[in-house]
């Protein structure tokens, strides 16, 4: 019997690419965002004028490395430092998974939806537009103490 799964949809990835791109420019840094669905594969991205070449992989692989791991990729980076539990994880999945700060996953009622990604500034600006992503959607990121609410509406679809 099939299963079904909610996930975030080209609608919803364009509001939190819109909600990104003002986040980026009101830090006056041209930015690189991406967002994932449940599956961990790209619905959308944005690469504002200027924007480093090299932040769109990072941008895209940090979206899914949040969605892979049910991580924000922040809390991936204290799990991954030597003498950790997850050493070394940034070599798995050919070498895709970064473990830096701005990968987010989005959360609906305690199940992962998705995930967005956003590079280019410091880990705490690309965290920043990430959460703004999400925010747009009328939720909070949660924290990898799970303190933030969770989400409790999003115009998901259905697979």
């Amino acid at each position: 019997m099939p299963r079904t799964y909610t996930s975030l949809t080209l609608e919803d990835a364009k509001q939190m690419l819109s909600a990104a791109e003002a986040k980026a420019a009101s830090l006056g840094i041209p930015y690189c965002v991406a967002v994932v669905d449940a599956g961990g594969h790209l619905v959308a991205f944005l690469r504002q004028d200027g924007a480093l070449i090299g932040s769109i992989d990072l941008a895209i692989d940090k979206a899914a490395t949040a969605r892979i791991f049910d991580k924000t990729t922040s809390d991936l980076a204290t799990l991954a430092q030597s003498g950790k539990p997850l050493f070394g994880i940034q070599e798995s999945n050919a070498g895709k998974v970064v473990i830096f700060g701005g990968g987010v996953p989005v959360v609906l009622d305690g199940t992962i939806v998705g995930a967005v990604g956003a590079s280019a500034g410091t880990v705490e600006q690309d965290i920043a537009v990430a959460e703004a992503a999400i925010t747009a959607l009328g939720h909070q990121a949660q924290s990898s103490d799970g303190l933030n609410p969770k989400p409790t509406t999003l115009k998901g679809k259905e697979i």
